[in-house]
């Protein structure tokens, strides 16, 4: 572990919290099971982005070389006709900038890039993914929410991470064992009025050429 990494500061939840890009690196220590890039939105991009009709907001889900999302998130705020400006430009430079650095910490040579709109209670059941790790970060409404199961059953303590703080989790297939028994799922909302506005990033080992 290096000096820009910090080991987790919740000894029970084994959540390293970071305050910079570069102490996230503290995901990749052993006793670490998730990480949060603790941060706020810009005022203004939230506003912003709390105000827009759920229409525009962009959806899509791509599995992408690292170096073409700038292009591929462009093409999808595009087609959902989301508003130009500067809040938009905030919200391409962060999605790229978290983008670069999932890639660069695990590293990964393609990802599979997601922005979701939820209005319902999709995935709001205690889990963990079948992969090795992902990140996710929630733009509008309420974060992830996650906690420690010791018996499979829904954890007692339920946290949420902060809209706009990115979170980082380990899967099932992560190599280090055991297997994390940190769950998390999306906040049950439907019926709320409530819209959120995701984006989930997951490491993908290996294409086929043609899928560049």
């Amino acid at each position: 572990m290096t000096s820009d990494e910090k080991a987790p500061q919740d000894a029970v939840l084994g959540v390293g919290i970071a305050d910079t890009p570069a102490e996230l690196g503290a995901f990749l220590h052993p006793g670490c099971v998730a990480a949060i890039w603790r941060r706020q939105t810009p005022r203004d991009v939230q506003i912003w982005l709390d105000g827009l009709d759920p229409q525009v907001l962009p959806q899509g889900r791509v599995t992408l070389r690292p170096h073409a999302v700038a292009d591929t998130a462009r093409h999808l705020f595009d087609e959902a006709g989301l508003p130009a400006g500067p809040e938009r430009d905030w919200l391409h430079n962060d999605v790229v900038t978290l983008a670069d650095i999932f890639s660069g910490l695990l590293p990964a040579r393609f990802l599979r890039l997601r922005l979701d709109v939820v209005t319902t209670n999709a995935c709001s059941k205690f889990h963990i993914d079948a992969i090795t790790s992902q990140l996710v970060c929630t733009y509008r409404g309420t974060g992830t929410q996650y906690g420690i199961s010791h018996d499979g059953n829904d954890p007692k303590r339920v946290f949420t991470a902060q809209t706009g703080s990115p979170i980082l989790l380990r899967g099932t297939l992560w190599p280090t064992k055991p297997v994390s028994n940190l769950l998390h799922r999306s906040p049950p909302i439907e019926g709320t009025g409530e819209t959120r506005l995701i984006l989930v990033l997951d490491p993908v080992p290996a294409l086929e050429d043609q899928s560049t």
